[in-house]
């Protein structure tokens, strides 16, 4: 059994205990009647707990513990030097515990927080209120892609998807986490899609996940290097839709 589409990363975030209070008991009665999203919150929560609670396997090199040792010499200028000693504080407990650490890391995706996923959502909202959509507007992906040359240090696909039900409205500039992002804008019907892309964050997670949250469907994956977060107040199917076509059409 799987976690339903829509609750996958809150499901994640529950499992890391990033999930805020409100949504957390909004989940758990979720869970109440769902095998599939306890089924997948039991299992992250077995995988955490046997990463925590892993044998120690590694050993810290040899010329790693001699450097150590050596910068811990004698305290004060003029005392005799001491012999080297072995650091028992060194050994396979703390580098196990590191090693059990990274593999966490490295195994549970790398949840992005519900503060980044409030900015996402309110720059949607300030994009279709503040009548600022886009600042260049053309369907023609040849044009919306230079246009971003200079404006962010990174070349974000652009993708014409009108034969797939989301044609291209143009771009514009726009800013996450105090840094200059792209955001593509795409059509579904009467609704709009911001697709905001940024180069990925250090470890983050590789899995595509769609979450809902606040009358918002957000979806998001990673692919050469950057980050695609697609928000809109459509389906969260018809967002599910976008994401693949985007992909296939974008080679991402």
């Amino acid at each position: 059994m799987t976690a339903c589409i829509d609750r996958e990363m809150a499901v994640q975030s529950l499992a890391d205990g990033e999930l805020d209070s409100m949504n957390a008991l909004e989940l758990e009665a979720h869970l109440q009647d769902c095998p599939g999203c306890a089924a997948t919150l039991a299992r992250l929560r077995a995988v955490r707990a046997k990463l925590v609670n892993a044998e120690p396997r590694y050993r810290a090199p040899e010329a790693l513990r001699a450097r150590i040792e050596a910068m811990i010499g004698p305290e004060a200028e003029g005392e005799p030097a001491r012999p080297a000693r072995t650091l028992p504080w060194f050994g396979g407990g703390a580098i196990g515990a590191l090693a059990a650490s990274m593999a966490l890391l490295f195994a549970a995706p790398q949840l992005t927080s519900t503060a980044l996923q409030d900015q996402l959502i309110a720059g949607h909202i300030r994009s279709l209120q503040a009548s600022h959509l886009v600042d260049v507007a053309t369907s023609d992906r040849h044009v919306v892609k230079p246009w971003f040359n200079g404006r962010v240090d990174f070349a974000p696909p652009v993708a014409e998807l009108a034969p797939q039900g989301f044609p291209l409205v143009g771009g514009r500039l726009d800013y996450l986490d105090g840094r200059p992002v792209a955001a593509l804008v795409y059509r579904r019907r009467l609704h709009s899609i911001n697709l905001f892309v940024r180069p990925a964050p250090a470890l983050a997670s590789p899995v595509a996940a769609t979450t809902h949250r606040d009358g918002y469907s957000l979806t998001r994956w990673v692919a050469g290097g950057l980050e695609y977060w697609a928000v809109s107040d459509i389906d969260s199917g018809d967002l599910q839709a976008f994401r693949t076509a985007f992909r296939k059409a974008s080679g991402t």
